[in-house]
């Protein structure tokens, strides 16, 4: 197994530009099951789970062909075969294939999805909505059983603005007859790229980014070309390295109006931040203070992806900080191994006391989940001595060759 070692200490200097969202071209690379020719994506970036989506597709007969930062996708030989469990335990997005394969075959058969184990994530949303659009659902044996044969459009509640569900009921209405209206809809700036996408190839949704989505139907999807956004988690785990480890950086390539809650709270513990267009400026040349209390909640307001980097930066700030955790109850396993590295932080239900410490010294730690493991390159940054980081398997689920990109802002750090 993988692992990365940091030598901490070494402030960050320099541009960086921030690749393609994962959480933006998995579900466009599942919607494009509906298009009836060829699909190309720019902004392609080198991850695990994009990965994991590719095998998904090719399983069910989709020909992808990459070329540097491109995907294309060819839908000509495409079946509707089960998705087996095999395929669907390494990647959560996998459950986005259940709305396109409705969409397009008025049926399908998928395993329970897998992924990053930060809580119980439940699929209830995703399944009762395509209920109310009149699926048939039985689940058996590991396995999602969707018999859309009656399938009609409708007014959908979700009772939380799931950004999966979402997401997989917009793919299958856009096909469905008549007009279809998704109310409590999740925001985020992936929803719009997935409206956006759909339209492209020839959808009729709008009210993307608000709480409600009307997609009217149509009879099918072209091909046809589109470059996905940039990564805003990315770019807001970066932003949270410079606070960490102080310097002066520039980040490329991505709307700061995606991370303007992270970017408010910066401003509040002293980091200087500017930006123009698509680049972001930060400078951090002194010890931080601490955010008295911080809530993860949905989009437009601070993202739990953004929630263990920023427990970080807590616990080397000057104070003490409130984080408490709304969107999933397992998100704290980076607790212990933040503590092996000399930090103060005690765990009361879905609240995180931090008591910022002067310094964190490096450790053996070992990454629980995607997030935790980039929270942990932070802390290796930052931290007195050698951090080595294991299960970095999980670090390259959504980051891109991490080790080189932090090499390119003056880091010591290396795969091993």
């Amino acid at each position: 197994m993988e692992k990365l070692i940091v030598n901490g200490g070494k402030r960050l200097f320099g541009q960086i530009k921030v690749d393609g969202s994962k959480n933006a071209f998995l579900p466009i690379m599942a919607a494009s099951v509906l298009c009836e020719n060829e699909v190309l994506l720019s902004n392609y970036v080198d991850i695990s789970d994009i990965a994991c989506m590719g095998e998904i597709l090719k399983s069910i007969g989709v020909e992808i062909c990459l070329n540097g930062r491109e995907m294309c996708l060819n839908m000509t030989g495409i079946k509707n075969e089960k998705i087996t469990h095999d395929l669907c335990k390494k990647v959560r997005a996998s459950i986005f294939l259940l709305g396109a394969l409705l969409g397009k075959f008025r049926k399908a058969v998928i395993a329970y999805p897998g992924g990053c184990k930060i809580g119980a994530r439940p699929i209830d949303i995703h399944l009762n909505g395509f209920k109310t659009l009149g699926v048939k659902i039985v689940e058996r044996h590991g396995y999602i059983y969707c018999d859309g044969q009656n399938m009609k459009s409708g007014n959908i509640i979700l009772p939380f603005p799931s950004v999966g569900a979402t997401e997989s009921l917009m793919m299958c209405a856009c096909v469905l007859d008549g007009t279809t209206k998704i109310k409590n809809a999740a925001k985020e700036p992936e929803i719009v790229d997935l409206q956006n996408f759909l339209n492209k190839m020839g959808a009729k949704v709008s009210g993307a980014g608000t709480d409600t989505i009307e997609i009217v139907g149509v009879k099918k999807l072209h091909g046809g070309s589109y470059c996905v956004m940039a990564d805003r988690i990315v770019a807001g785990t970066y932003l949270l390295a410079g606070a960490i480890a102080g310097g002066e950086i520039e980040i490329v390539g991505s709307d700061p109006r995606h991370n303007e809650s992270l970017i408010s709270l910066l401003k509040q513990t002293a980091c200087q931040i500017s930006f123009n267009n698509d680049k972001i400026f930060l400078k951090a040349d002194k010890r931080l203070c601490s955010l008295p209390n911080i809530q993860t909640m949905p989009y437009p307001f601070f993202p739990t992806d953004l929630q263990p980097q920023m427990m970080v930066l807590q616990s080397v700030s000057d104070g003490t900080c409130f984080l408490q955790e709304n969107v999933f109850e397992s998100r704290f396993g980076l607790v212990p191994e933040l503590k092996k590295m000399g930090a103060n932080i005690v765990v009361n239900g879905k609240v995180a006391v931090i008591n910022g410490v002067q310094k964190l010294y490096g450790a053996d730690v070992f990454a629980s989940d995607l997030r935790a493991g980039a929270a942990l390159v932070l802390a290796g940054l930052v931290a007195e001595g050698y951090t080595t980081i294991d299960n970095v398997e999980y670090v390259d689920r959504g980051y891109e060759k991490i080790e080189e990109k932090y090499r390119l802002l003056g880091a010591d750090i290396k795969r091993i």
